[in-house]
This record gives structure tokens, sequence and C-alpha cells, in this order.
């Protein structure tokens, strides 16, 4: 993991770890310690493809450099190996918080898929039992070391699986503990929010909100599903939704033309999930480039959407969000206030009733002023 001296906010000497975050997409078995997987395994005999952290650790940065969301997704048949007990679950959860306030998060929220974690015995709700009662330690732990810090969970259901309306009505079960939204995750091509249309319908009745996997390994019309289908309320990752975007130019100036759904996700601020280096790991920008200088964030940042900075998978990018802001303010010439906004969007989508909301936003322009 990157150190806090390397995240200097270009041209300054403010630690973007010392500012307060907001993290929206930050998946659960991808963000584990090396270390803890080591031991994980080493308590279950579980083989791992490397024996110390380090190793491990660039074995999974290499395997996810790949430019394609499928084989990207085979590295988690390894970190979910390890989270099939209840004390492999607590024990990741707690240490994911702990790293989340370490790195200056003040409101996280975490999306795992529960059916991914039963092979040992666990039933769905005591497997998100299991990992609640780790996110409560890690939030203890951090508040014991001086950070201030709230989670929730993102119950997701695999897209390739048939079990959405179970999990639908798993994350309703557990909403006044923990869960504060549901997803759809895993492979996105040909597998479209419509195929869970029961599901979205059952949250939307019991006004439960939804984030969606779009736009990622699959184009407008996967958005276009989540928004219809899915009544999604963010988009995550959503980078395809440039697709929509025609740049031109009239006389000396650079004019875009939206098309119809992206003027709509702009228009009522549908947020984007951006995960930039993953998002170029993956392959999803690819229509644009291959640097980070290629990202369509920035696109969507100087046309108003509500687009907002993630990590997406912290072990697999070798990341934090930090480091993730570090970037894309080195790719397009971000200062702090620039930084400011991305944080305040992610706080105005957050899944949090609008007064915590609102504190969140508190929170975060009096920290950004004190470190002016």
């Amino acid at each position: 993991m990157t150190t806090a001296t390397s995240n200097l906010l270009p041209g300054t000497e403010i630690a973007i770890e010392s500012l307060p975050k907001v993290s929206l997409h930050d998946h659960l078995d991808g963000g584990l310690r090396p270390q803890t997987s080591i031991e994980l395994a080493d308590g279950i005999g579980l083989d791992l493809p490397a024996a110390d952290a380090d190793s491990l650790g660039a074995w999974f940065a290499e395997k996810s450099d790949s430019g394609s969301l499928v084989e990207y997704l085979k590295t988690f048949d390894v970190t979910t190996a390890v989270m099939q007990t209840r004390e492999g679950l607590e024990r990741v959860a707690g240490d994911f918080v702990l790293d989340l306030a370490a790195d200056g998060v003040v409101w996280g929220e975490i999306r795992w898929a529960p059916e991914q974690h039963l092979t040992r015995g666990l039933s769905l709700d005591e497997a998100v039992e299991a990992v609640q009662s780790g996110l409560d330690a890690g939030v203890e732990q951090a508040r014991e070391a001086g950070h201030s810090i709230r989670v929730g969970q993102l119950v997701s259901a695999m897209r390739h699986a048939d079990r959405g309306r179970e999990i639908a009505e798993l994350a309703l079960r557990h909403r006044d503990n923990g869960v504060v939204g549901f997803d759809i995750a895993g492979a996105e091509a040909g597998f479209p929010a419509s195929r869970m249309q029961d599901a979205f319908d059952l949250l939307a009745s019991n006004f439960f909100p939804a984030t969606i996997h779009a736009g990622e390994a699959d184009g407008l019309e996967s958005i276009r599903g989540a928004l219809l289908d899915g009544h999604a309320l963010r988009l995550g990752h959503g980078v395809r939704l440039a697709e929509d975007i025609e740049l031109g130019t009239e006389g000396d100036a650079s004019v875009a033309t939206l098309g119809l759904l992206a003027e709509w996700v702009k228009d009522r601020q549908i947020a984007l999930e951006t995960s930039p280096s993953s998002n170029l790991q993956t392959g999803a920008i690819a229509a644009w480039g291959d640097t980070m200088a290629d990202h369509p964030l920035d696109l969507f940042y100087q046309l108003g959407f509500r687009v907002t900075v993630n990590t997406d998978n912290r072990l697999m990018s070798a990341t934090t969000l930090s480091r993730e802001l570090r970037l894309v303010a080195e790719a397009f010439g971000y200062d702090l206030d620039d930084l400011l906004a991305l944080q305040l969007n992610a706080a105005q989508a957050a899944f949090l009733p609008v007064e915590d909301r609102e504190a969140l936003m508190d929170t975060i322009i009096d920290g950004f002023e004190a470190a002016r």
C-alpha cells in the first residue's frame, strides 16, 4: 500500500490522507490485507499463490491488470475463499474499517455478496451479521485510535445467479442493522438488471436504495437498464455513459452534446461511482485511451455530473482513496477545491438520511478548510 507521504496534493504540502473523505464503491472481498489473507488461509489449510504478504500483494496487482473484467474477477476466488467463516468475515470487516479510517474516510459504504460466503455452513443472515459485527468492532477500534468514521453495508446479488429477490429480502431484513443499500455485481455483459426485476421492484416498493454496476464492462443499454429496470439511484462506475456525449467545436470553443440518457443522469444528479485505477485495469475506458488522463472522469466533472472517485478494490489495484485522488489531481490539474467538490458529490450521494448527509458535508468542508 502507498504511504501517507506519497499522497500529497500536487503543488502543496497537504497530505490527502488528512482530508475527510467519502468512499461509496469499495468491495469487502477486494480490500483484504495480504497478511490477513495469509493468516486466515493458514487457519483453514488453504494454499495461496504466494507465501509472504509483499509477494501476495504483488500477485493480486499483476493478475488484476489484464484489461478484462472477467479476468480481473478471477482474483476474487482467492479472497472469498478465506471469508467463509464467521471469524474470517469478522476479521476482514474489522481490518477494512481500520484501513478506511487510517486513510481519512469518515463515511464508507462496504459492498459485498453474502451468497458467495456460504461454503462452510453460514446462512445468508449469519454472514451479514458476522460482517456487521466486524464493522462495528472496527469502528470502535478506530474511534479509540482517534478516528471518526461511520460505515454501512451494501448487500450485493451476483448478476449471473438467480437469487436476486432472495438477496433483496435479505437486505431488507437487515436495513435496521447496518445494511444501507443494495447492489448487483459480477459479469455485466449478458446479465442485465432486468434479470432481477422482481428484486428491484420489491426494494423500490419498500423505499430501499439501489446502486447498480453499469457502464463498466457493458455500454449504454446496461446503464439504461440500471435506471429503468433497477431504479438505480447511483451507477457503479458508469464511465461508458461518455458514449452518450458527443464532443465538437464551435469556433474556438469546445462543446459537448449530451444524449437523452446522459442528460437524464446529469439533470437528476445520479451519481457516477468511478474508480479510476480499476477502470484502467479492466479496460472500462479503453475507447478513450489507456492512461489516467484519458479517463472520462474529468469530462463528467467539467460538465457538472455528480461524479465521485472510488477505489473499487484496494487490494487488486494496490491503492487507497487518497492515492486515487492524487492520481486524478495529477492527471487533470485538480486543486483542493476540486477535491472538495468531488467529496461533496460523494456525500450528497451517500445512502444516508438527508440530515446525516448535511452533517457529513459540514464535516468535509470543515476538514478541507482546516487544511488550507
